[in-house]
């Protein structure tokens, strides 16, 4: 599957993906029964051959999980979630395999653990209690119904995702009255009429991707246009909107939430939130809603005062009815231009997208000492990939780095990072370098422009760099330590959301921008009136969040099966707490929500803002010691990126600020002191 360290996408066909993962998971048991044989296990008789098997998984498995992302159709799929069910059939067999986890115990109270390094000693003990987490200990009736659970909810996940993206892909509207595009920006209007093109359709087509659905809902003067598409995107995948109950998630949600439950009471835990926290750094679920409660009490009274500005404005500005929430980015950005004199996509034209990437790379070549070089002949999954080789200061290799940056058909919605082959040296002694998926869905060129992005779309870029960065930089040599494996889940995101601070910085736009026609950097003006709307809208932007850690943390501690229309219930509640928006009985959020459904945010959506004080914290003292201080760059690098999950995140954390995380620099960053 590999050539060079590379995977090889054209070889990967949908006929062969289940033969493949079924031969290597017939040798991975063959290995695990020797390795079991040995009564005297050793780090490099038991522990290297796992963690050498356990990166050939990778290399075989995670080109496929991404193809099926980003290239989905249904007989990629249909392999895809056949193949997937077999992993987790296999995964959970090995976490209960006692003849396994005694050599392993065994290993972790020998002498040999004292004498050995610690990431392989971190590494121990995460097998170890992983496998108590998954259920090694229990009897063997409760393990045949925990398999059958975690079977069970691998295939639900799967299909929650499936659905959302048929959804995403199903809706169309057409627009045949040039009026109705009263607003728009010229690049949305020249992508709509390619789309229509493509469909065989006269006029313009919309689509519920990403950047077309954020610019109708921020620029489309035609106020059914707005509501049109805020509908059909509130109500994806469930029994209402366009397509009702074609891809409900709705039934889906129910049985996962409920086999969650189940799942964790028979693992001992009250509910499945306790479980989620295990391995986390937040040490109780009454922790953490109190870190969003008082997160939520410092914010909602600004947020309050922020929604009753905007339905205010919104009268002054011709809007003779109440504010509806397809109305509310239109009006933000409206009052924004009023009072900041800009609009957002007055930037874009100053951020084409080759022009931030130089930028960028320049900027983590002066912090972290590492360089980017694009290769040109590599496998390609789509036209739009892209490939760069990341150096040491001596030339030497670091890892890869592939980036997807575009929107289209049969691609998941949203930014993410994920690992292709992670990190390891084998039982030989050779080096194998971390590969990287960066995937994002911004605008694609036009027909006469470059790709052009938002300070938004940048943020974004920066914030999955961040991740890249935490998986690409890494030293850690055993592949269950390395990157941001072992990482605690609520400490992933901390690396991302410090790199977002530095699109702020005046002298780092003059790096990543340059007008696409002229060259001109970013006036000096308009980045006054960019860092001037910095805290815009923050209490609201805020509780929003608040609201879906909420909700998810709460539907998995207060989840019953046997309560009627719970999950809407709760996230009522919620709401009622937190939220000043007015929301529609027919809002549907939660069917979409892949975050927590198909995703690893179960009970751990909470992570972002947790993470984000973290990151807040940390990035003061980049504020006091210089935002382009390479000494400090260096020292984060060291103490943060390299070391993947070899360390307790905690302990990490105060290595590099001399003390735990405080929660006034995320409110002061965030406008919220004053409140």
């Amino acid at each position: 599957m590999s050539t060079d360290n590379l995977p090889i996408f054209s070889t990967i066909k949908p006929e062969t993906i289940v033969p493949e993962v079924k031969n290597f998971i017939a040798h991975s048991r063959q290995l695990i029964h020797r390795l079991t044989e040995n009564p005297n296990p050793s780090w490099a008789t038991l522990m290297q051959a796992l963690e050498d098997n356990s990166a050939l998984e990778a290399k075989l498995w995670q080109p496929i999980e991404h193809l099926n992302a980003v290239m989905s159709r249904p007989e990629l799929r249909e392999a895809y979630d056949e193949a997937l069910a077999l992993w987790s059939e296999f995964h959970t067999e090995i976490s209960h395999d006692t003849a396994l986890f005694a050599v392993i115990k065994h290993l972790h109270d020998s002498p040999e653990f004292k004498t050995l390094t610690r990431p392989q000693q971190t590494v121990i003990k995460h097998q170890l209690r992983d496998f108590h987490l998954s259920g090694v200990d229990l009897p063997a009736d409760k393990k045949a119904r925990y398999r059958k659970i975690v079977e069970e909810l691998t295939v639900l996940s799967s299909k929650v995702g499936a659905n959302t993206l048929d959804a995403n892909k199903a809706f169309i509207r057409p627009v045949h009255d040039v009026q109705e595009l009263a607003g728009l920006p010229d690049w949305l209007i020249e992508e709509a009429a390619l789309k229509a093109k493509e469909l065989g359709q006269e006029g313009h087509a919309f689509s519920l991707e990403a950047p077309v659905y954020s610019a109708i809902m921020q620029f489309a003067d035609h106020r059914p246009l707005r509501e049109d598409l805020y509908v059909a995107y509130v109500t994806r995948a469930s029994e209402l909107g366009p397509f009702p109950h074609q891809w409900d998630n709705g039934p889906l949600i129910d049985q996962i939430l409920g086999l969650r439950q189940e799942l964790a009471v028979l693992l001992g835990f009250k509910n499945y939130a306790d479980l989620s926290l295990a391995d986390k750094m937040a040490p109780s679920n009454e922790e953490v809603v109190a870190f969003l409660s008082q997160l939520a009490k410092a914010s909602k009274p600004l947020a309050e005062k922020e929604m009753a500005a905007l339905a205010a404005f919104a009268k002054t500005a011709g809007l003779h009815s109440t504010l509806q929430p397809w109305d509310l980015a239109y009006y933000r950005e409206k009052l924004q231009a009023k009072e900041y004199a800009y609009s957002s996509e007055e930037l874009r034209p100053y951020f084409p997208l080759s022009k931030v990437l130089h930028g960028l790379f320049e900027l983590l070549s002066q912090l972290f000492q590492v360089q980017f070089t694009e290769e040109d002949h590599f496998d390609h999954w789509h036209k739009d990939a892209l490939l760069y080789r990341i150096n040491n200061p001596d030339g030497s290799l670091q890892a890869h780095l592939y980036l997807d940056l575009f929107a289209r058909p049969g691609k998941q919605q949203g930014a993410w990072v994920g690992g292709c082959y992670p990190r390891y040296r084998d039982k030989e002694g050779k080096l194998h370098h971390p590969v990287t998926f960066l995937v994002c869905n911004f605008s694609r060129p036009g027909i006469d422009r470059p790709a052009l992005l938002t300070h938004s779309e940048m943020q974004t870029l920066f914030h999955e760099f961040g991740h890249a960065l935490h998986y690409s930089l890494t030293e850690i040599d055993e592949p269950s330590a390395s990157g941001t494996s072992g990482v605690a889940w609520d400490a992933v995101e901390f690396p991302s959301q410090l790199m977002e601070n530095w699109t702020w910085s005046k002298e780092v736009l003059n790096r990543l921008s340059g007008h696409y026609q002229t060259q001109e950097p970013l006036p000096e003006a308009l980045y006054e009136k960019l860092l001037a709307s910095k805290d815009f809208h923050c209490a609201m932007q805020m509780v929003r969040q608040l609201e879906f850690a909420l909700f998810d943390f709460r539907i998995h501690s207060e989840f019953d099966v046997h309560r009627p229309h719970c999950v809407q219930n709760i996230l009522d509640e919620v709401r009622k707490e937190v939220s000043v928006v007015p929301i529609p009985n027919y809002h549907r959020f939660q069917n979409a929500f892949t975050h927590i459904f198909d995703g690893g945010y179960a009970a751990g959506y909470y992570s972002y803002k947790w993470a984000e004080v973290l990151s807040a914290d940390a990035f003061s003292r980049f504020e006091k010691e210089g935002l382009l201080n390479s000494e400090l760059g260096l020292e984060f690098k060291h103490k943060i990126l390299t070391q993947g999950g070899s360390e307790d995140a905690m302990d990490l954390f105060v290595s590099f600020m001399g003390r735990k995380p405080e929660i006034q620099a995320l409110l002061i960053s965030n406008g919220i002191k004053a409140e």
